[in-house]
């Protein structure tokens, strides 16, 4: 398997976002109120040239971002919180292209869930089959969706998902999964708290596991760290999914992957295990 890093432009977003601060609805409150910007930040997606077919893990941003009237103007978390940084060009399908990927050799489009700057650049996809978890789409759809900050307005109107429910065959400290290819390489596994129906992809390859995370922590280092996010919806699922991976990368050689970590693309490419220093 060949794995390519695709980042879709940059990102920065406010410091509590990161770092959160208080609990609850506070949260959030705290990350639309807080006055200091992380230094822009990568957003990854993830192209296998898998032997069963390409697999794309989430589809990066749109350039549509900014056009004026994108981002619903009611909600103070898009209008305060958040800048994101691209040109038309850094958008997924051009970046698989100028890979020698063409976006409808994609067999398979795993959403870790459906926050726009994942699932941005699905256009580009609509003979791929996308793979989203149940209780993600469910809960991401209507009315209620975007008072969650699911931008549903501007998705495809063609998208009609494959969605999966986990199986209860445990990996490790996790007790569901679900194994997408035959060869048994490539599972899904539930990493919930980030949004109710998160995702996470589990390569298997050369004895080690690639952790594709996408926003069940921000960084490497907040995962170590077991930091709950300023934005996360349900703050206790996303700790217990940190005390998750944080067992899971050291019971497995693993190669720890969010979808904003500015180190992810190094350790990658180096197939840098997780070091976990035990006090």
């Amino acid at each position: 398997m060949r794995i390519h890093p695709v980042k879709s432009g940059l990102v920065a977003i406010k410091t509590c976002q990161c770092y959160s601060k208080g609990h609850g609805a506070m949260r959030l409150v705290n990350t639309i109120l807080d006055r200091n910007w992380t230094e822009p930040l990568p957003i990854y997606s993830w192209a296998i040239e898998h032997p069963e077919g390409i697999i794309l893990i989430d589809t990066g941003e749109t350039a549509r971002t900014l056009e004026p009237g994108y981002f619903p103007w009611w909600n103070p978390y898009f209008q305060w919180s958040i800048k994101p940084c691209l040109q038309p060009e850094d958008e997924v399908g051009n970046r698989l292209q100028a890979l020698g990927i063409k976006p409808e050799d994609v067999r398979w489009v795993i959403l870790t869930h459906m926050h726009t700057d994942h699932i941005g650049g699905l256009e580009y996809f609509p003979n791929a089959e996308i793979i989203v978890s149940r209780r993600e789409y469910e809960v991401s759809g209507g009315w209620s969706g975007q008072l969650k900050g699911y931008l549903n307005h501007q998705w495809p109107k063609w998208l009609a998902p494959r969605l999966i429910d986990f199986e209860p065959k445990p990996i490790g400290p996790f007790p569901e999964s679900f194994t997408l290819t035959k060869a048994g390489d490539v599972c899904l596994i539930p990493t919930h708290g980030h949004t109710a129906g998160h995702l996470s992809v589990l390569v298997q390859i050369d004895g080690r596991s690639l952790f594709f995370a996408g926003d069940a922590s921000y960084s490497q280092q907040l995962m170590l760290e077991q930091i709950v996010d300023g934005v996360a919806q349900d703050e206790n699922s996303s700790r217990q999914t940190l005390q998750r991976i944080l067992q899971y990368v050291q019971e497995f050689p693993t190669v720890y992957l969010p979808s904003h970590d500015p180190d992810a693309a190094q350790r990658l490419a180096e197939r840098s295990i997780v070091s976990v220093q035990l006090s």
